[in-house]
């Protein structure tokens, strides 16, 4: 006997009501609230529709053993890396992506090289068992210890596991799978969050590594409720589109290591390669005779990253400029634009600004202040930058040049590239643990070093 219950949940955050809503009062989103109904087992005590359970004993905290807490590494060193040297037993992974950009490509490749350390277990809930053979074959994945099924029902699914009894479940994708016992489509807030919370109670109980391949909406965002963020302990997004050759993987939670680390992928015929100097790549095509253009070193956790910043100033043929940005901060962009403006009294109240990081990375760092005022001082007067020349530190509102961290480490990356200069702050040359062969200048305001760049 099933008992119908109905609920109205927002399809932006997860926020559950009895009545329909305009306005969510978790994250105030507008329309948002849509209509569920699903069905509960009525049981005697109290209503469950857990398929696993999970618990373990009291122990004090000096008698727990974790002899048996080993990472499971892969044979692609960016993808360790990232997530902190390998996948820990019994962790649950939310990998996410638009459309096309490679995430089942990725996890083909990581269950070949998972195989050799247990068996894997494949679902597949969008393609046919012969379409994921095909691609297999494609990628030249042909390892006896991976089991694939095509199921998108909950319960058949754990049965699998059970049967099975894998180290390692991939499931694509978490929006395809639905629980029996709810009534609702696949892909709305309920079921996406029952079913992954199912999966995580998988997960520890049986010391098995899942992995939850997700969609994004247009905005960039996972699909589904945000609760799914904190039910996982791993979240890796694809921030680049598909449409460009290099995929940028990045850590935006990680309980079991860094959270700033990014993977650098080459997409090609043969599937995803690892780019193990990704400086040199998106340095590759750098224009030299060219102003606005200087070079910068981002710090992606503890990788330095040499990137090239692109500016470019045009007078408006409209009332109010244009600023436009790609690769950094805009409000960092319209803070920087002021400050040459009052500082250096640089005209560009009637220039619109384009400002590009190449190669498609994002800086979340604002370490790249300086290049980018630079460059954008370089791109109104017309003159170039040294092509040997490198340029970091974060910009004040009064033109002051503040430190940055890991200099010594931004500058070996520099030096290995061949570079001979560096204009870096002032107060960095302090304890400067470096000792390479690049001239490095200290400086205090961005017209020192602009003076420095011009002459």
């Amino acid at each position: 006997m099933k008992k119908q219950k109905t609920r109205f949940l927002c399809q932006h955050c997860g926020y559950e009501s009895v009545q329909w809503l305009g306005k969510c009062p978790s994250c105030g989103a507008w329309n948002s609230f849509a209509e569920e109904k699903f069905s509960l087992p009525v049981r005697t005590g109290s209503l469950s529709r857990q398929l696993t359970g999970f618990s373990s004993e009291v122990l004090k905290l000096k008698d727990i053993s974790v002899k048996d807490f080993s990472r499971y590494q892969t044979a692609i060193k960016e993808f360790d890396n990232m997530i902190g040297g390998g996948i820990v037993p019994g962790s649950l992974i939310l990998l996410g992506g638009a459309p096309g950009i490679g995430k089942s490509t990725l996890m083909l490749h990581i269950s070949d090289s998972l195989s050799d350390r247990g068996t894997v277990l494949y679902i597949s809930g969008e393609e046919s068992l012969s379409q994921v053979k095909a691609r297999a074959e494609r990628l030249k994945v042909k390892k006896d210890n991976i089991f694939l099924a095509s199921e998108t029902n909950l319960k058949n699914i754990i049965d699998a596991v059970n049967k099975i009894d894998p180290k390692f479940l991939v499931i694509d994708s978490i929006q395809t799978t639905y629980h029996p016992d709810l009534s609702s489509a696949p892909g709305t807030v309920g079921q996406v969050r029952e079913t992954a919370a199912e999966l995580l109670r998988v997960a520890k109980s049986k010391s098995i590594a899942v992995f939850l391949l997700g969609h994004v909406t247009k905005e960039g965002d996972l699909a589904g409720p945000r609760v799914l963020e904190h039910i996982v302990d791993t979240v890796l997004y694809f921030e680049n589109e598909r449409r460009q050759t290099y995929r940028i993987l990045r850590a935006y939670k990680n309980r079991f290591g860094p959270t700033s680390e990014i993977g650098i992928f080459e997409m090609d015929s043969s599937g995803l390669s690892e780019v193990s100097n990704p400086s040199l790549i998106f340095l590759g095509e750098r224009v030299a005779e060219a102003a606005g253009n200087t070079v910068t070193v981002a710090m992606e956790g503890t990788r330095p990253i040499l990137l090239e910043v692109q500016a470019l100033t045009a007078r408006t043929t409209f009332g109010i400029p244009r600023r436009m940005v790609s690769g950094y901060d805009a409000n960092r962009i319209t803070i920087l634009i002021a400050v040459l403006e009052k500082r250096l009294n640089l005209p560009l109240e009637m220039q619109d600004v384009f400002i590009n990081i190449a190669g498609g990375v994002k800086i979340k760092e604002t370490s790249a202040d300086l290049a980018v005022a630079c460059a954008i001082m370089s791109a109104n007067s017309g003159f170039i930058c040294p092509k040997d020349i490198i340029v970091f530190g974060e910009v004040g509102l009064a033109g002051e040049v503040r430190s940055v961290t890991f200099t010594a480490e931004r500058l070996s990356e520099a030096e290995k590239l061949g570079f001979k200069k560096a204009i870096i702050p002032k107060s960095n040359l302090k304890n400067l643990s470096y000792k390479g062969k690049i001239d490095v200048l200290g400086t205090e305001t961005l017209r020192s070093a602009v003076k420095f760049l011009r002459n």
